[in-house]
């Protein structure tokens, strides 16, 4: 039986972890198109972070309860559902309100989830695993033998691209800022690891690829960035995913000639909406989860009222893996 009250963060104000409030709400009722989930497991991303704090790509409106990405069974259908079934679990991507024990998403955003994952590993997979491939095949068109540089690769994204680009046949450069962090790189088959703050890391990186790196997953952005571009090959490939450090990046677009370097960004939200583009993304992905060539990876775990321990940890750039929450 579907209660009628719940708990749910809810975000009254913008801020740091100390405006997430736990309140009782109503279960919400799911609309047309729409499924009700009771949430199983929640994947926090460093965009929620941004979105409650107000700097992400669209200004959040207050009050709202985050949460954009989970996993959770599906309790009741809206008008015209009729793919999905009571009691499926599935993996919902896109919009928010998952910091919830009950939460509605539209149906055509739920994925079924294949038998080899948990609730934990389906509530880590939409966000990270369909931008890596949105990032390395649709923007990257990386191919068998080229060198892909992922940054942060410990993180949620990191890890998924990883494993994606070695499915591919790429040969991968991963950093991270610790030397814990290349270890779990290692573990996912990162062919060369080197911490991101390493002064020779340029100098290495081109010992390893001579040629120069012809993709590049940044997340970090900042300052460095310019300085970042001179390990690109020709004819390389920038993949801007994020700007984890908050500050302004400096580009020089004539830097970009000498080589004919692309400079790419990238964003799930409207890839979600091109016909065709989810679709080649879950026949790419899927036969990989099942066959257990790539596996989301669980990072630390919380509960529902431990949010803002969390936020905390995400912010802190601590985190390894996708971090759960649970109701």
């Amino acid at each position: 039986m579907i209660p009628e009250s719940m708990r749910a963060v809810r975000v009254n104000q913008l801020g740091g972890p100390e405006v997430l409030e736990m309140q009782t709400m109503p279960v919400p009722t799911p609309r047309k198109g729409q499924v009700l989930l009771k949430v199983a497991a929640v994947g926090l991303n460093f965009a929620d972070v941004l979105n409650v704090r107000g700097e992400y790509l669209t200004r959040a409106r207050t009050p709202f309860t985050p949460g954009m990405e989970f996993s959770g069974h599906i309790v009741a259908l809206g008008e015209g559902v009729s793919h999905l079934e009571i009691g499926q679990l599935v993996a919902a991507l896109g919009g928010s309100g998952a910091f919830a024990e009950y939460a509605t998403a539209p149906a055509a955003a739920c994925l079924p989830i294949p038998a080899v994952l948990d609730a934990r590993a389906a509530a880590a997979l939409p966000v990270s695993y369909y931008t890596a491939y949105f990032s390395l095949v649709t923007l990257g068109r990386v191919q068998a033998g080229e060198t892909v540089w992922i940054e942060a690769a410990a993180g949620a994204l990191g890890t998924a691209s990883i494993q994606l680009a070695k499915a591919m046949g790429a040969t991968v450069i991963a950093t991270a800022s610790t030397p814990e962090k290349l270890e779990i790189a290692k573990s996912l088959g990162a062919d060369h690891v080197f911490l991101s703050g390493d002064l020779e890391l340029r100098q290495k990186m081109l010992e390893v690829a001579p040629n120069g790196v012809d993709t590049y997953l940044s997340v970090t952005g900042g300052g460095g960035f310019q300085d970042r571009l001179s390990a690109m090959g020709s004819l390389g490939r920038v993949l801007v995913i994020g700007n984890a450090s908050r500050e302004p990046a400096n580009l020089n677009p004539t830097s970009l000639m000498k080589n004919n370097v692309s400079v790419t960004g990238v964003w799930l939200t409207p890839l979600m909406s091109v016909p065709g583009a989810m679709q080649a993304a879950t026949a790419f992905i899927y036969p990989l989860l099942e066959s257990g060539t790539v596996k989301p990876q669980v990072g630390q775990v919380f509960k529902l009222e431990d949010a803002g321990k969390a936020f905390e940890l995400m912010f802190s750039r601590g985190s390894t893996g996708k971090v759960i929450i649970e109701p």
